[in-house]
């Protein structure tokens, strides 16, 4: 195969493997709150949904392992415990979010059944595939992403020639901080270490034998992928915040999107765009179905048993989650996401940097502060954050949840002082 067209399939595919359809109904809403200033809003948003999840396909391409190495440097028994958490956390989330979201945009409009059937029936069949492995997914796969893209830009052209002339003010204080934050709820850096082993596997079974070979690829096709996450998540945002004064405060992220595709597209669009989310959704969910009950059957010696109890589990688990409102799950996902995206991102950036600058020592102590410092904005959506004000007055940029950023800076560069003169 040609070496250009093998990479840009690669980058095609990692884009597919990141644009899960939950996501969609993020960048909207940003744009509809942020308003004129939605282009500070998109520099924060996609530092955390595409340029660290890039990152994580660039340490992909160094290591050229599988997610327990990401940790490995720090301890064993850290990285499987961090393994075990990333599949937790995703079968829990992301997976279960697409169930809402189908309900939401695909049933609900149409008829009066409650969530949890939907909920029921959907994690039925993705069970279903999960156990057999139908190839149906894959094929699916290839040509929904296409036309997603394809529909998603047409949104975006009408809504930049056809915008009403008013557009409301930011409703942020800190505008480059909210989308920053909003970024973590796309799961991409999380899916950026989990997928980028996916891309290392497949590369195995082609022509490219060479350790070079696949570090060349895999990084252009990342380079790709990114592009393509930059024009879609900024022209979402630019639209949303064109289409502001069409929308009053607090409508659903769900509502946002739908509004905006009938506002574009007609009802007509609305309609086809919202049953290809729901297929797309679909495969999204029998991805991490299938790659959790994978791990676990990995590590309890390819046991098939294993495999089926962790599929039932994760359908289970869907089931009961994926039958909230979609609002309220990517709620239930900040603690979460605020205790691990920051160990997540640390870890990225630390098998990014060439091997002195990242030695085991490093990693122990980066990751450890990483941790301490993230707790403060872990309890602050547990516990009243009142309690916490003492606290986060004297840790600097605790106020906007990002407490760690700056000690574990201050780490690193302590360790790797005389490295760095």
């Amino acid at each position: 195969m040609n070496k250009t067209k093998e990479i840009w399939i690669a980058g095609f595919a990692l884009f597919s493997l990141f644009f899960g359809a939950g996501n969609l109904i993020l960048p909207p809403t940003l744009g509809v709150k942020s308003g004129l200033d939605w282009w500070i809003v998109v520099l924060g948003f996609v530092l955390t949904a595409v340029a660290i999840p890039i990152l994580a396909i660039f340490a992909h391409a160094k290591l050229q392992g599988t997610l327990y190495d990401f940790g490995k440097k720090v301890s064993p028994l850290f990285s499987t415990v961090y393994c075990f958490l990333i599949y937790i956390i995703s079968i829990a989330i992301p997976s279960p979010r697409t169930a809402a979201v189908t309900h939401e945009m695909t049933v609900q409009p149409f008829f009066e059944t409650p969530a949890l059937l939907t909920s029921i029936i959907y994690f039925g069949l993705v069970f279903i595939f999960a156990i057999n492995r139908s190839r149906v997914i894959g094929l699916i796969g290839k040509f929904l992403t296409p036309i997603i893209v394809l529909i998603l830009l047409g949104i975006i052209a009408v809504a930049i020639f056809t915008s009403p002339e008013m557009v409301k003010p930011s409703v942020f204080k800190t505008p480059f901080i909210d989308g920053l934050l909003e970024g973590y709820q796309t799961f991409d850096a999380i899916g950026g270490v989990v997928v980028g082993a996916v891309i290392i596997i497949s590369l195995n079974y082609s022509s490219h034998t060479t350790f070079d070979a696949k570090r060349r690829l895999i990084r252009k096709a990342g380079l790709i992928a990114g592009t393509g996450l930059l024009l879609i998540y900024g022209g979402l945002i630019l639209s949303g915040s064109l289409f502001s004064s069409t929308f009053i405060e607090n409508t659903s992220r769900i509502e946002v999107l739908s509004g905006l595709s009938t506002q574009t597209l007609g009802n007509f669009g609305t309609t086809f765009l919202s049953v290809l989310v729901a297929l797309a959704c679909f495969t999204t969910a029998v991805g991490i179905v299938t790659g959790t009950a994978d791990y676990v059957k990995g590590i309890c010696k390819n046991s098939k048993k294993a495999y089926i109890i962790t599929a039932v589990i994760a359908s289970i688990i869907g089931i009961v989650v994926g039958s909230y409102k979609v609002d309220l799950i990517i709620t239930l996902a900040v603690p979460a996401l605020m205790f691990l995206y920051p160990i997540t991102i640390v870890l990225i950036l630390l098998n990014v940097l060439p091997e002195k600058y990242a030695s085991a020592m490093v990693f122990k102590m980066v990751v450890l502060v990483t941790f301490i410092f993230s707790i403060p904005d872990f309890l602050g959506f547990i516990i009243p954050r009142e309690s916490l004000t003492g606290i986060k007055s004297i840790i600097p940029f605790a106020q906007f949840s990002l407490g760690w950023v700056l000690p574990a800076l201050i780490t690193f560069l302590v360790l790797n002082f005389k490295k760095l003169r």
